[in-house]
């Protein structure tokens, strides 16, 4: 099968081949799925092979077709269409074929093709996990959220572009971060109620808006830049959740302390990496979203498609994605 690798020592946006490797069989819990589209996403940038490591082949969003099943694989069958985001620590999405727990997949959205799937999966669970299961915000009683705000810092990137729509189907009130006009234009399409610039004065920004404390604040950008605002803004026994990584010490006292506040990580990979026994979230959780963006209450997250999927593709993804200027996902789709 024909495979995208990143050569050692690639930790600056360096060389990507093609490759011809084993197409690899299905054991256990796992299926086969040949592989039709790939969102990119920071992470991808971020886990490129350093000195002295052996080469990768990177990708993690991905929608295809079902070949096979291992042993113990019994939700899927062949020909069934799915997108999923995949595991850090195996082979990624950038080859024809690749290895995947079937308890981290999902039946893909019917309304949609395999390229804008392939937008969805990393994002729409990183917003899901980090809303409902890391703040614990009830999504199912959205009339008992009403009141509530949460501040979204990076609306306009994939996991901030599928967060505004889940909190604003729970029945928060959202205030997003945007830098630019386009940016804010796309947040205020996807339903955030306000917009503030994540480069000003934050705290200043939402008492202009007479908002004078959040409930809740999602951090998908920059930790440090914004931890001492985040300080300011958290209303008392408020929750922060990050998933970004910090360059500098945190300091966890001072109005955090003070406000009880709950702080929290999410990382979509942990119920794979471990294997947690609730990893089946996972999969029902893409399920629910599809059915969501079937029942038009969810928006398509793709907003830039490079075709096909080549090493220069690949490579100009992850350029792009560098810049920091990205507005929604970017899909990488169809082989030669």
């Amino acid at each position: 099968m024909k495979a995208i690798q990143f050569l050692k020592d690639s930790s600056e946006a360096g060389s990507a081949r093609e490759v011809e490797l084993p197409t690899p069989t299905p054991e256990g819990h796992d299926i086969l799925v040949k592989v039709e589209a790939v969102g990119m996403n920071p992470v991808d940038f971020k886990v490129r092979p350093g000195e002295g490591s052996e080469p990768k082949t990177l990708g993690f969003d991905a929608a295809g077709v079902v070949v096979s099943g291992g042993s113990d694989a019994t939700i899927f069958k062949e020909g069934d269409l799915v997108y999923y985001a995949g595991d850090v620590t195996r082979p990624g999405s950038n080859a024809e074929y690749q290895l995947v727990d079937e308890r981290i997949v999902g039946i893909r959205p019917t309304s949609l093709d395999a390229a804008t799937s392939a937008a969805l999966p990393l994002t729409a669970l990183t917003a899901w996990e980090s809303l409902f299961h890391r703040l614990r915000i009830d999504f199912e009683t959205p009339d008992k959220n009403a009141g509530k705000t949460l501040l979204i810092i990076g609306g306009a990137g994939g996991v901030g572009s599928m967060a505004i729509q889940l909190a604003k189907l729970a029945g928060l009130t959202v205030i997003a971060t945007a830098s630019r006009d386009e940016s804010a234009d796309w947040c205020r399409k996807l339903g955030a109620d306000h917009i503030i610039n994540h480069h000003g004065d934050m705290p200043g920004q939402l008492s202009e808006l007479g908002i004078e404390n959040v409930n809740f604040i999602a951090n998908y950008n920059d930790i440090d830049r914004s931890w001492e605002a985040m300080g300011e803004m958290v209303a008392p026994q408020g929750s922060i959740v990050l998933i970004t990584e910090h360059r500098n010490h945190l300091d966890m006292g001072g109005p955090f302390k003070v406000k009880s506040v709950t702080i929290c990580w999410e990382l979509m990979f942990t119920r794979p990496m471990f294997k947690t026994d609730d990893i089946i979230e996972q999969h029902n959780i893409l399920n629910r979203v599809a059915a969501l963006i079937d029942e038009g209450k969810l928006l398509a997250t793709a907003n830039d498609n490079l075709s096909p999927i080549s090493a220069g593709n690949i490579l100009e993804g992850h350029r792009r994605l560098e810049s920091g200027k990205s507005i929604g996902k970017l899909v990488v789709s169809g082989w030669e």
